[in-house]
């Protein structure tokens, strides 16, 4: 599955430790304010793009067709590929990878040849592998070029993807299956990672937007789904090529969307709304230095007036998009609250790239992540198969395959603002703690030969995706900070990506030396998680309860770094 698209909010405030040769006062450093990104190497503020707007300069009308569109192309476009265990009977219908497959195979006319499937999961690992890796230089180009040549680059790739799709039996020694859906991957990230900006079109609501556009690339898992009722429906007429012959113009609207409606810039960050309403509360704004030369005094208070009425007008604006000063006020204290609730917020925050990727904190989340990552898709790309061999029926096997192709994005859109409620209100230790029970109870149920575990591994498991990569974005963020947060996150999600690449050797070694089964990978793959996770549980709660001591005052701990400084001169 995908780690770039489970996060929890757009922006968040950074614990900044006091700067021994700063003239800021201790308080005036306590924090600072970022912006997500997964831009690994980010401009500086003064290289960096200006030209965005701000929400008010556009009608309401507009910003929310706006969001109701970006919404409906993460749907139909953002996460298609994580669709695959719904398109899998129809790329085995359709006779993909048949080549593969012994003269022995084809005689007995098995429904499924060993390197067949290999190779089909194979095509699937790569889609995923290419949606997580390829958000570092989308994010790159998001905040270099805006999301409009996101919007226009990821069209293109889900156009070109969709033609190799449907034109690759005719591409004789060249795998166009393979190629398009990388594509199709490269193009649902390029679509989704500049969604999120979308929710600063209505600030108030960031959170509610993010949530909906979460939960729509869980949904966009359901565009397979309904091609495979299609294809049923049609007694298999309606094939590969005609469906993403059509799907091209899921692309083509975008793009129009793109020239037409959507932003081709990036609406004003929370944090740059506040610097905003500080200019704006400045009363001495309307004082200027080319007053001395008006000689009037009812004149220059005329003029004075009318800058504190354009001031005071752009308040009620502000207010009107960021919520009023108690709205604020609330918010601050509910963000404050998640703060001291989270029990490691701001444990590596303000500390290097190098220092934070060394640190048990990143390798212990990197290994369970990867794990996690590894264990997922496999279940995914081999669920029919697990459950054909665990319960020695066909039949069974599609209907638990069925009832995985529903649940898996059902699942995604319904736990969304549950997640979030729990990353808000429970400790970091907690949450993993969640996490590891889950994974160790679907690793049990996902052993047992018996319908009721497949069904509950199924609900367990649709339960635990979205939970699994919300709780480790929240996780980074807390930890490790937003400023570092494309840096880092980018590192578990390229580490975790590339340990994918493993799966191939475990669908070779599940089809081959152990003729299918696949209850030996399940328990050493659930083992690994429960051990690794464990440590991490273990680790993080007591760094929590460390925390919680009586820490140094900002000045004592400013003389701190001061002396450590001096202590590295001497050397």
């Amino acid at each position: 599955m995908s780690l770039t698209q489970h996060v929890t909010s757009v922006d968040g405030v950074d614990r900044r430790p006091p700067d021994v040769l700063s003239t800021e006062t201790p308080e005036s450093s306590k924090a600072v304010r970022q912006v997500l990104s997964y831009d690994a190497f980010p401009l500086s503020r003064s290289k960096g793009r200006t030209d965005s707007v701000t929400a008010y300069n556009v009608s309401i009308t507009k910003r929310a067709a706006q969001v109701g569109i970006t919404v409906l192309a993460c749907w139909l476009a953002s996460g298609i590929v994580f669709g695959y265990a719904a398109i899998k009977p129809i790329l085995i219908s359709e006779g993909v990878y048949r080549d593969l497959c012994t003269d022995e195979e084809l005689r007995e006319d098995v429904n499924v040849c060993l390197q067949q499937d290999i190779r089909l999961n194979f095509f699937f690992t790569v889609a995923s592998i290419t949606t997580n890796v390829s958000a570092l230089p989308v994010g790159t180009v998001l905040d270099r070029y805006g999301p409009h040549v996101c919007g226009i680059a990821g069209s293109i790739s889900l156009a070109a993807g969709s033609i190799f799709m449907s034109y690759a039996p005719a591409l004789l020694d060249f795998d166009g299956y393979l190629v398009g859906n990388i594509f199709l991957a490269l193009g649902g990230t390029f679509i989704f990672v500049p969604s999120f900006q979308i929710a600063n079109a209505f600030p108030k609501y960031s959170g509610l937007i993010v949530a909906i556009v979460t939960g729509s690339f869980d949904a966009s898992a359901t565009v397979f789904l309904f091609y495979r009722l299609m294809y049923e429906a049609t007694h298999h007429t309606f094939g590969l090529d005609k469906f993403f012959l059509s799907y091209t113009l899921v692309p083509m609207l975008i793009i129009l969307f793109q020239i037409t409606i959507l932003p081709s810039q990036s609406y004003h960050t929370i944090p740059q709304l506040e610097r905003e309403m500080e200019e704006a509360q400045d009363a001495t704004r309307d004082v200027h230095d080319s007053d001395d030369e008006v000689e009037s005094v009812a004149e220059l208070s005329g003029i004075r007036r009318i800058r504190k009425n354009r001031r005071q007008f752009r308040i009620q604006r502000l207010n009107e998009l960021m919520g009023d000063e108690n709205t604020r006020q609330q918010r601050a204290e509910r963000e404050e609250e998640r703060k001291l609730t989270s029990a490691v917020w701001g444990v590596l925050h303000g500390q290097s790239t190098l220092k934070q990727i060394l640190s048990p904190w990143f390798i212990l989340i990197t290994l369970l992540t990867a794990l996690q990552m590894l264990r997922m898709n496999y279940f995914i790309a081999t669920i029919r198969s697990q459950y054909k061999y665990m319960l020695d029926s066909e039949s069974q096997a599609e209907d638990i395959n069925h009832f995985f192709d529903i649940a898996l994005p059902i699942g995604g859109v319904i736990c969304t603002p549950f997640i979030g409620l729990c990353l808000d209100n429970l400790s970091v230790p907690a949450v993993l703690c969640m996490v590891v029970g889950l994974i160790s109870i679907i690793g049990v149920l996902n052993s047992l030969p018996f319908v009721w575990a497949a069904y509950s591994t199924v609900c367990l498991f649709v339960i635990l995706r979205p939970f699994y990569y919300s709780a480790m974005s929240d996780y980074a963020a807390k930890v490790f900070g937003f400023a570092t947060f494309g840096k880092v996150y980018g590192a578990i999600i390229f580490i975790s990506g590339i340990a994918n690449f493993s799966q191939y050797g475990i669908d070779a070694l599940t089809s081959g030396p152990l003729d299918g089964n696949p209850t030996p990978v399940n328990i050493a793959l659930a083992g690994a998680g429960f051990v690794v996770g464990s440590v991490l549980v273990a680790f993080v709660w007591i760094k929590g309860k460390e925390l919680e001591r009586p820490q140094p005052s900002d000045d004592e701990e400013a003389d701190r770094q001061r002396l450590i400084s001096e202590e590295d001169e001497g050397y």
